[in-house]
């Protein structure tokens, strides 16, 4: 029951984040109406079709990766037709003329009324281009669904986050409800809703966002939820870390593909030391942290340390191949990076986080690891102290 109230919890908290910013223009059409007729109806299609399509990324195979990318293509189709609606009323009355004759009108009509179907069906689509910030309380959701498989109580988590979510969006509606009417009779909100369309077609919704602030400080809140007291403890660390042998490098069996690199294996490997860093390119507080990854590969590459990123995708368009080569390519990743679409390595390290760092020494021992942003400072102080060890004949822990 805890976690359930932890991801209603983390889903409210994600009106604070960028991440929000390109569904805000679609759930906003509907304001000055109704709330029981459109603003419940699409918030109610949001929450059950991100629910539906995160529980099938998360377990399914290639076919659902290639039905959730055209169920995202169709979607934008459907909401740049919506936005041409509002911005011209003559084509709105043509379009839907036979629409109407059928009762089933698609969306966004310039009455004052509306239509439930037609704002569950706009909700169902916001739904299918949703894609959260993967705080901490989200990840442990996937991550345990990936582990878990298909089940109930992950379907169950992921509407919690999502209902949490379309709550507070239902909240600053009925609060703006004056404000967002007259917005909606402007063009202002009427080209916001065709900018979304583009930005995210373009990928303008994960790559420019993640450059923002970090989630104005929500990832930090949701991390003290799930770790209490994690900074009270971190307070009282000796400067010089302990890194006590918490495992052995279980290898990457199971990478579906290999980006620049041939496939690396554990036994090669041995004698360097290995910084593990599981992330997908979709996530931002991934891409938080990834600068500090590069710069600590360019630093110590020639002093031993191998950087080795295992891709592990939270949604279902983070399994296209192509996706994940252009985004290692746009992103600056030089070192390799292993595609675990099926999650063999994230199991092997019986990981629940994005992203994770792992920090293997000379032996092949793993001596120390973190979960999210932060600790740059202290990670950066571990990869020298194994380095000193390896140079030293590799004798620690």
């Amino acid at each position: 029951m805890l976690i359930v109230v932890l991801a209603f919890l983390a889903g409210v908290l994600t009106i604070l984040s960028p991440c929000i910013l390109p569904v805000i223009p679609f759930v906003f059409t509907r304001a000055g109406r109704p709330f029981m007729r459109n603003g419940l109806p699409l918030l109610a299609g949001m929450a059950l079709t991100f629910a539906a399509v995160a529980s099938l990324g998360a377990v399914a195979g290639a076919w659902a990766v290639r039905l959730n990318e055209y169920g995202r293509w169709l979607a934008l189709g459907a909401l740049a037709l919506t936005g041409l609606m509002l911005l011209v009323p003559a084509l709105s009355s043509w379009l839907t003329r036979p629409a109407v004759a059928l009762g089933a009108t698609m969306s966004s009509r310039t009455s004052d009324t509306g239509s439930a179907g037609s704002a569950l069906l706009l909700g169902v689509a916001t739904g299918l281009l949703w894609a959260p910030c993967a705080g901490p309380v989200l990840g442990l959701i996937l991550g345990s669904a990936m582990i878990e498989g298909p089940s109930a109580h992950s379907f169950s988590l992921l509407l919690s986050y999502a209902l949490g979510g379309a709550s507070s969006l239902a909240v600053v509606l009925c609060l703006g409800d004056a404000l967002f009417s007259r917005l909606r009779a402007s063009a202002l909100l009427n080209t916001a809703v065709l900018a979304s369309v583009v930005a995210i077609s373009l990928g303008l919704d994960t790559g420019a966002l993640a450059r923002l602030s970090e989630r104005a400080g929500t990832a930090a809140f949701e991390q003290k939820l799930v770790v209490p007291g994690l900074h009270r403890m971190q307070a009282r660390e000796p400067a010089r870390p302990s890194l006590p042998v918490e495992g052995v490098l279980p290898g990457f069996q199971g990478a579906v593909e290999w980006i620049n690199s041939p496939p690396l294996t554990a036994q090669q490997l041995r004698g360097k030391v290995v910084l593990v860093d599981i992330w997908t390119f979709g996530c931002y507080n991934c891409r938080n942290a990834l600068p500090y990854v590069r710069d600590w590969y360019r630093k110590y590459k020639d002093q031993g340390l191998v950087v080795v990123g295992v891709h592990s995708p939270e949604f279902a368009y983070e399994k296209n191949i192509d996706n994940v080569k252009r985004a290692v390519q746009e992103l600056g990743i030089e070192f390799p990076v292993a595609v675990d679409n099926q999650f063999a390595i994230w199991r092997a390290f019986d990981n629940r986080y994005w992203p994770a760092h792992y920090f293997i020494d000379a032996q092949g021992r793993i001596r120390f690891h973190h979960f999210g942003e932060g600790e740059y400072e202290k990670s950066e102080q571990v990869i020298q102290q194994l380095l000193e060890e390896a140079r030293q004949g590799g004798k620690g822990a």
